[in-house]
């Protein structure tokens, strides 16, 4: 029997068990931290004439509107040299920065494109993929922290566009810092787009979450244009209610019959991701063609929940199918989390995994 035999075929199943994601401890050099700020897998191929407006929306066809003509204002010189200045940024002056708003903030509830958006802007901006660099608010930080504050000026200075998605304005600390370093890249002449989430306790969306970025940014904010994008969360329009879980037997099952799955225990893959830095989780899942999961089951508490978000966006951007066996996806955060500060990463991730159940049906025998 070849290893091609799925779940869904009633042959031997293929020689090789599946691999975990609990014996896995990556360790990601700086240098792939950089190379690595592109848009992820998932969002390769969008562009601006892939995304569908919702014609009751007119907020969103104004912004793919507004977006592809910032993309074409940055095709001139680039910003020049300002972020290379020599060794510890010595030797030249900054760039002058161009006149009028260097940066965009997308501003919507989870699920209307924000991303797709994002994306699509950093492949129309007319410069090489080594002057353009794309990641999360918490990859950035990562950067930071790997790399040191002046190495990450100098490191994206030279850069045409940064796209910041998710910007984490519900760290403090986290938010002065990379706020510091935008102001540094926008002296350089380094345009910025940025989608984000919103403060703990703050619950709305749209003008809420606008103006809470705005101000977190602090000097930064006239440098930024804000752009509504109102929708519902495109991944449930006109879409089919999230697969109710497997047996165990049917995700073991579907864990052996599939090449490059991985099979672990829910609580137990929750117990390892503690042990492993969230910027590694993208190694994590390296080479994994499918994520198998028994016991599905509520996550105990908030860190253990932010960690799962993590690890829910990195399976999603690399459109990994995900196959579980114990509770929907839906009863995976409290009410109380679901109430709180972070309610927005917590829906973002139920849609996010529940979409990849979906696309996990395949793999899956009756």
């Amino acid at each position: 029997m070849s290893a091609s035999t799925t779940a869904s075929g009633s042959g031997a199943i293929p020689e090789a068990a599946p691999s975990s994601l609990c014996a896995r401890e990556p360790h990601v050099p700086a240098d792939r931290l950089v190379a690595e700020m592109v848009p992820p897998p998932r969002f390769d191929s969008v562009r601006f004439d892939t995304y569908i407006p919702d014609p009751d929306r007119p907020s969103q066809t104004d912004a793919v509107r507004v977006l592809a003509g910032f993309a074409a204002g940055l095709g001139g010189p680039p910003p020049g040299t300002a972020g290379r200045r020599g060794f510890l940024g010595l030797g030249r002056r900054p760039a002058k920065v161009p006149a009028g708003p260097r940066g965009v903030y997308l501003d919507g509830g989870y699920g209307v494109g924000k991303t797709h958006l994002l994306a699509s802007l950093w492949h129309a901006t007319p410069a090489e993929p080594s002057l353009k660099a794309f990641g999360t608010f918490v990859e950035l930080t990562n950067l930071v922290g790997a790399l040191g504050f002046q190495q990450t000026v100098r490191t994206l200075g030279g850069h045409r566009l940064l796209c910041i998605d998710e910007f984490e304005l519900d760290d403090p600390g986290d938010t002065v810092l990379v706020s510091s370093l935008l102001g540094r890249l926008v002296e350089s002449g380094v345009a910025l787009a940025a989608t984000s989430n919103t403060l703990p306790g703050k619950l709305g969306e749209g003008r809420f979450a606008s103006v809470d970025f705005l101000r977190e940014i602090q000097g930064l904010s006239a440098h930024f244009r804000s752009l509504r994008i109102d929708g519902e969360d495109y991944r449930h329009r006109g879409l089919p209610e999230a697969p109710a879980p497997y047996s165990d037997e049917q995700v073991t099952k579907a864990a052996y019959a599939t090449p490059g799955a991985s099979l672990d225990d829910f609580p137990q893959l929750l117990g390892h991701l503690a042990r492993v830095h969230p910027s590694r989780y993208g190694a994590l899942t390296d080479g994994v063609e499918a994520v198998c999961l028994t016991d599905v089951q509520p996550v105990p508490d908030q860190s253990t929940a932010l960690r799962l978000v993590v690890l829910a966006d990195r399976l999603y951007d690399r459109e990994v199918p995900v196959v579980a066996s114990g509770m929907p996806f839906d009863g995976l955060f409290s009410e109380e989390m679901l109430n709180g500060g972070y309610r927005k990463k917590y829906f973002r991730a139920i849609s996010r995994l529940t979409a990849l159940a979906r696309d996990a049906g395949p793999l899956v025998s009756g």
